[in-house]
């Protein structure tokens, strides 16, 4: 080998050290810069936009083994519930429309509302799942929550009162609170709820809340049964009445007390009743007695304070969902954690 050669060769072996070199480096940067995630560490991902599928009518009636009674979890002022196994296996709830509502909205766009409802996705709001339609049935396809609401656990189950006590009652406030905020502020376009109470909030075998029957008031815009007692005089206003954000709070204001009083909400009767008290400071009067009052009470003085702004100023008066949400939030860290 000449001695020409022996440089080339020795200045190829330089490169080549240098290639590796530069190489390892970049390797090594590249390591670093990709930080493992610990095993209990969940990836914070964004869920994608679902829109609700459309079922035939024959699936629907095939999953609730044609409407049986024994299948129903639940009846209200727009429909019953069904308990009902979709064809990929997965229990789910299934909403018939009463037929004389279906009848009085034949000309309304069903599947296109249903379809916006359906894009809500928040831990606090019970999802659209489909739907079905077809001559004189209207039908809602949603996540199977459970059976149980919140009128259930406060109104009519015996244990209901010592099951859902002082702290699980503020997290379902905030929760409640956290669902309509996105609704309305997290939703485009926005959605009103429309009849907000404690029988449309679900709560799930850990005691999250959840909201159900959200953008539906135009099925039964002016039906009364079931609505009295929930919303605000201006609701039945023949100009400017109707469903919106405020009424919407001032249901949520409603609820609050019912949490706060264990009363059932009965024409108007609730507000009517509480909110004296309330002014008054005369909290023992107000607070659920099948409860001990807790030591440290302002957390629930505060809520009290909250359900009152609520439901005891007109519309325009009213605290946004986005306020009472911060509120809630705040107490629910301070009180819960």
């Amino acid at each position: 080998m000449t001695q020409t050669d022996d440089i080339a060769y020795d200045s190829i072996l330089v490169l080549l050290s240098i290639s590796l070199f530069i190489l390892g480096i970049v390797l090594i940067i590249i390591i670093c810069r990709k930080k493992p995630q610990k095993p209990d560490q969940k990836q914070l991902e964004l869920p994608a936009k679902f829109c609700a599928s459309s079922y035939q009518l024959t699936d629907i009636d095939a999953a609730t083994d044609g409407f049986n009674p024994r299948r129903i979890v639940g009846k209200g002022r727009l429909g019953t519930v069904f308990a009902a196994i979709s064809p990929s296996g997965e229990l789910v709830a299934v909403k018939r429309i009463h037929p004389r509502l279906v009848l009085s909205n034949a000309g309304f766009g069903f599947a296109s509302i249903i379809k916006t409802l359906s894009l809500a996705q928040h831990p606090n709001v019970v999802p659209i799942i489909g739907y079905s339609q077809a001559p004189g049935e209207r039908i809602i396809v949603m996540e199977f929550v459970g059976m149980v609401n919140l009128d259930f656990y406060l109104h009519e189950n015996s244990d209901g009162a010592s099951l859902l006590d002082w702290n699980r009652r503020l997290r379902v406030a905030a929760g409640v609170a956290r669902g309509i905020e996105y609704l309305h502020q997290g939703m485009a376009p926005n959605i009103v709820h429309g009849a907000l109470k404690a029988s449309n909030i679900l709560l799930d075998v850990k005691f999250v809340a959840k909201l159900c029957d959200y953008g539906l008031s135009f099925l039964a815009p002016k039906e009364m049964t079931g609505l009295v007692g929930h919303v605000d005089d201006e609701y039945w206003a023949e100009k400017g009445g109707g469903a919106c954000k405020e009424s919407d709070v001032y249901g949520f204001g409603v609820v609050l007390l019912e949490l706060l009083t264990g009363r059932r909400s009965e024409q108007g009767l609730l507000v009517r009743w509480a909110l004296p008290l309330i002014k008054a400071k005369r909290f023992s009067e107000l607070l659920d007695p099948r409860l001990v009052i807790p030591s440290e009470i302002k957390p629930l003085l505060r809520l009290a304070k909250v359900a009152s702004a609520c439901v005891g100023n007109y519309r325009k008066d009213r605290p946004s969902i986005s306020q009472v949400a911060s509120i809630l939030n705040n107490l629910e860290i301070e009180v819960c954690h």
